[in-house]
């Protein structure tokens, strides 16, 4: 990708633009090449090519007239396209050398003061900054649709588990915001993690400065970038901002595994079933409807997770500062932003288009004595130690039946006071209030602490979720404008040159 070339102001029109005749062929070559990989950052290039060519003319390095002929050059081999591009190491030398052939060596005079080391960097992160946006902007419209979805099932009792066994109940409302929150800090770390990626490295050159007048934060400004990466030589080599944006991207990644596992094995129980656009059947057994994009979702988390480990483990123990492995840190780091974004997408899908069965969930709720903690909380509050109530209750735990209605569970729960404390459980608390909470909507309303199910409580979560919503929405639409206002400008200033 990149090498410590610097200026190269005289280069021969007739080869390329970087090696010339000495290291232009042998049977590394083809190894050393990541040209059909740098198609992705093709554009990017162009972008910082025109952004250093305009002030390299603005601060008197680069004559005006050159700059409109080298700017002239950039339109062209961006309308040819990247397929076009003659035989490089890279697309930037490739670029360079379609630019000389464009204009002759004054074509070169657009590498002045730069090296492919910033440039690269540069456009890494001119590119990865575009993913990362795409992957917050799914995460928004993931939790729009677990919060709508939570909107319409504020009272729809489900069970609840811990270790996939019945734990306690709870509402779908205050499952799905389960998920709307861990998604919220996707979107946090998503928008943090932008936040280093735009910072320019542009002027650093191979990585100890330029003797050359230069103005970085003018090349900053016209490229969108918030700043600069102040060191030349942290500008130049770090990648740590790939190693975060990856980190990021199989955080959300694990997040959106956990939601799909959650949602296959729900349509397994038949407490929900998937829109057909988001299932699939068999090509030998037509009854079947099979979860396959949400195992696909889950699948991607363990592609996330090892680009992760892998773009860490190649940074690792590298030394300052510009080194040939960096060639291979990135590509794959866009293209797992771009799995992610695409799962985050079909989950919310899924999510916004299931259908719960509310009768099968409503019966589920109760089973495996799941109201029992609150049968124990109920005896804590009369006054007996929490411990003594969990033995009563545990007691009785091995006598209920999910069949079991209320009063006969209370009954069942009376016998096991009898055995454990001597007398009757009626002597704390009255029949009617064991009986309702050992009812699971009962059981539900009462808790209502603060991000509890109770219906109060998850309508103040979801009116809290959609104000962060809102929140984080302008905060991606305002990178997003300054994005595009940089992106103008630039386009104004190449416009007036050419």
């Amino acid at each position: 990708m990149t090498d410590d070339s610097g200026t190269d102001d005289d280069a021969d029109a007739s080869g390329p633009a970087v090696r010339g005749d000495r290291f232009s062929g042998g049977p590394a070559r083809g190894f050393l090449s990541s040209l059909a990989a740098d198609a992705a950052i093709f554009e990017a290039d162009l972008a910082v090519d025109r952004a250093h060519t305009v002030m390299l003319a603005e601060q008197g390095i680069v004559d005006d007239a050159v700059a409109g002929e080298i700017l002239a050059a950039l339109d062209d081999v961006e309308a040819a396209g990247h397929g076009e591009l003659p035989d490089g190491e890279d697309v930037h030398e490739a670029i360079e050398t379609a630019v000389i052939e464009r204009v002759g060596p004054d074509g070169g005079r657009m590498h002045t003061a730069r090296s492919r080391n910033d440039e690269v960097a540069t456009c890494i992160r001119y590119r990865l900054r575009e993913d990362v946006l795409a992957v917050a902007a799914a995460t928004l419209t993931l939790r729009e649709a677990l919060a709508t979805v939570a909107s319409d099932h504020v009272e729809t009792i489900m069970p609840g588990y811990t270790h996939l066994q019945p734990a306690q109940p709870t509402t779908v409302a205050h499952y799905l915001l389960s998920y709307e929150g861990a998604v919220a800090r996707d979107t946090s770390r998503l928008l943090d993690a932008y936040d280093r990626v735009n910072r320019s490295p542009l002027g650093a050159a191979a990585f100890a400065g330029t003797t050359f007048d230069v103005d970085r934060d003018r090349t900053a400004e016209l490229l969108g970038f918030d700043g600069i990466v102040r060191n030349s030589m942290d500008a130049a080599s770090s990648r740590d901002f790939l190693a975060e944006a990856a980190t990021a991207a199989a955080t959300l990644a694990t997040t959106l595994s956990g939601l799909a596992e959650d949602l296959i094995l729900f349509a397994n129980k038949g407490y929900l079933e998937l829109s057909d656009d988001y299932a699939s059947t068999s090509s030998i057994m037509p009854q079947k409807k099979n979860p396959d994009t949400l195992e696909l979702t889950r699948g991607v988390a363990g592609d996330a997770i090892g680009e992760a480990t892998g773009t860490l483990s190649l940074l690792k123990g590298l030394p300052r500062a510009y080194n040939r492995d960096l060639q291979r840190a990135h590509a794959s780091v866009f293209e797992i932003a771009n799995d992610v974004r695409e799962a985050t997408e079909i989950a919310a899908g899924a999510v916004a288009t299931a259908d719960w069965n509310e009768a099968t969930l409503a019966e589920a709720a109760g089973e495996g004595f799941s109201t029992a903690t609150g049968v124990a909380d109920l005896l804590a509050t009369a006054g007996l130690p929490f411990r003594t109530a969990h033995e009563v209750v545990a007691d009785a735990a091995a006598t209920i039946d999910d069949g079991d209605d209320p009063g006969t569970a209370a009954t069942k729960v009376d016998a096991a006071a009898r055995t454990v404390l001597g007398e009757s459980l009626f002597e704390h608390v009255s029949r009617d209030d064991v009986e309702r909470v050992l009812d699971p909507a009962a059981s539900v309303a009462s808790r209502d602490s603060a991000g509890g199910p109770a219906p109060d409580a998850v309508t103040k979560t979801i009116a809290a979720a959609k104000r962060r919503h809102e929140d984080d929405a302008a905060a991606l639409a305002s990178r997003r404008e300054t994005l595009a206002a940089a992106a103008e400008e630039l386009d104004d200033e190449v416009r007036r040159r050419v």
